[in-house]
């Protein structure tokens, strides 16, 4: 795929994030959370999985940038997605389970997502199929100070799943503050290597890191599961908002929406 037309998918696809926030009337739809991730998982579900393969995102109050991956792979409909946190939705600001195909967890409690992928991944082994499929899950960086996040990790490491790929979004905040002053940095490179992770440093926002480094997981031979720590700015693509606690919780009046649709067309 060109740069090109990988940077128009970057912007269309935070637009659709920036409409339908706005359209919600949500006071809390994690915008910042979504913007921080919406590449991470564009080039892991648009580019790098195959059909077997399976997406857990744990840090399930990003949803809304997992919903527009899914519409813009056809999996769910645009009255669907119009739907996003309206009455009798299916499709709330924490996604429910209810695509099990496409969204195998209901997540929003965090911590809990590795340990369903790890589960996924060992059960993949199990199966003794030819072509082991992977799993790929994304947490946050906060999600790192869960206890559940380390079980599953010990476990993954030491059943040697390979085909279990964990992606950090590493954006610097928590619901409260910067990670490194609530708890420490739980997302270190350090840290993972010491559980038995291969380790990877990934600018989260390039497209071409992300795919560089995806090659190159699959070229290792030593059957441990792979961490792609990958380094984002909150609220990514809206200068008012980027790097900053209140990108979470930013309620978009109908100007602020009308500048954050032009400041988007802007993103680098």
């Amino acid at each position: 795929m060109k740069n090109s037309s990988g940077q128009q998918l970057r912007i269309r696809l935070r637009k659709k994030i920036i409409e339908y926030a706005f359209k919600s009337g949500s006071h809390y739809p994690h915008i910042g959370s979504c913007l921080s991730c919406i590449d991470i998982i564009l080039q892991t579900m648009i580019f790098e999985m195959s059909k077997n393969d399976r997406f857990i995102l744990s840090k399930g109050h990003a949803s809304l940038a997992l919903y527009v991956i899914l519409n813009y792979l056809k999996k769910i409909t645009d009255k669907e997605l119009s739907s996003y946190f309206q009455d009798g939705t299916n499709f709330g600001v924490h996604p429910p389970s209810t695509l099990p195909n496409h969204i195998p967890l209901a997540t929003g409690s965090l911590g809990h997502g590795l340990s369903f992928a790890a589960g996924l991944a060992k059960g993949y082994k199990l199966l003794s199929v030819k072509q082991v499929s992977r799993v790929f899950c994304l947490i946050s960086d906060g999600e790192c100070n869960e206890g559940a996040v380390w079980e599953a990790a010990m476990f993954a490491s030491h059943n040697k799943l390979d085909n279990l790929v964990l992606l950090i979004d590493k954006n610097g905040y928590q619901a409260t503050g910067r990670t490194k002053d609530v708890l420490g940095d739980g997302a270190s490179g350090a840290k993972w290597k010491a559980f038995g992770f291969n380790t990877f440093q990934v600018d989260g926002h390039s497209l071409i890191d992300l795919d560089r480094t995806f090659k190159a997981i699959k070229k290792i031979s030593n059957h441990f599961p792979s961490v792609m720590i990958c380094k984002t700015v909150r609220g990514k693509g809206i200068p008012e908002i980027e790097d900053t606690l209140n990108s979470n919780y930013f309620h978009m009046s109908p100007d602020s929406y009308k500048k954050a649709l032009h400041d988007v067309e802007l993103l680098k």
